[in-house]
């Protein structure tokens, strides 16, 4: 997959994730605009398309663009950049739903750096999980 497809791919996986919750919050909408603009992918039909929230993304829409993003063997470059992405997004609104956080959950078996040492990436990982528990917890 070429870099604008890997980009695009993780776009398209982003926006999925804002509408796990059932809605695409203020907040997760500038991230998302403010990211296609980054990546220079402002312009491109099928995400103006998503971005414009015409059509709802379901969750399983969003977990198949997560495994093909990610595929058999993902690298820990990609699931890192990933798992950046999605958190910037999960928190961009302060408030993590139960659906967010179980796609952070499923995200951690496809942790390409499984096995001792604990990577900075896991430690990472860890952090973001006590996060969403705190909120899960403050929820409930």
């Amino acid at each position: 997959m070429t870099k604008t497809a890997k980009t695009k791919q993780l776009l398209k996986i982003l926006i999925g994730a804002a509408w796990l919750d059932g809605v695409i919050q203020v907040e997760e909408r500038q991230y998302l605009r403010r990211l296609a603009a980054e990546y220079k992918v402002e312009n491109d039909p099928e995400l103006q398309a998503l971005l414009s929230e015409l059509k709802s993304v379901e969750a399983p829409q969003c977990y198949a663009w997560v495994n093909e993003y990610l595929g058999d063997y993902p690298s820990e470059e990609e699931y890192s950049e990933l798992l950046e992405a999605l958190s910037g997004l999960l928190y961009s609104d302060g408030d993590i739903q139960t659906q967010e956080a179980q796609l952070l959950a499923s995200l951690q078996e496809s942790d390409p750096g499984h096995g001792p040492p604990k990577s900075s990436l896991d430690k990472f990982l860890g952090k973001v999980q006590r996060l969403y528990r705190r909120a899960l917890q403050k929820a409930s």
